[in-house]
């Protein structure tokens, strides 16, 4: 399960329009309260993918550094990824299971013709598996 904000999936989404027709990403920083990963903050990324922007997403390794830093500047962790899927459902690609770590949660938002439309969040529980759906709540 993971909670986040209100303000929290208003900041994702905006950064999914503002981004279309491309793929935007951003990280998740937060912690894990009895199996819960509460998100207390969000943070931009950049896609850095020059070859296919508009349906995948690169984050230089500098990017996760940076966000593992500031995560501990907070007391926080490193406890996802989001990213849009244009004109795309909010369903992972295989391309997203071949990058995806344990434990992180990947939030997908769907924009389709430039409107944030539809929201999911994932996680690898079996590391020789799919994604499984990851229950999420959204608080005031």
């Amino acid at each position: 399960m993971i909670r986040l904000r209100e303000e929290h999936l208003a900041e994702i989404r905006r950064h999914g329009e503002e981004t279309y027709p491309h793929e935007c990403c951003g990280f998740l920083l937060g912690s894990d309260r009895n199996g819960t990963k509460v998100v207390e903050t969000t943070r931009r990324a950049t896609n850095t993918r020059d070859d296919s922007p508009r349906n995948r997403y690169l984050v230089e390794p500098d990017a996760y550094h940076q966000a593992e830093a500031e995560a501990a500047r907070l007391g926080l962790d490193l406890v996802g990824i989001y990213h849009s899927h244009p004109d795309h459902p909010a369903y992972p690609s295989q391309f997203d299971r071949d990058h995806a770590s344990p434990w992180f949660s990947y939030l997908i938002v769907a924009v389709h013709q430039g409107k944030a439309v539809d929201l999911t969040s994932w996680e690898v529980v079996d590391p020789d598996a799919f994604f499984e759906s990851e229950p999420f709540e959204v608080v005031a």
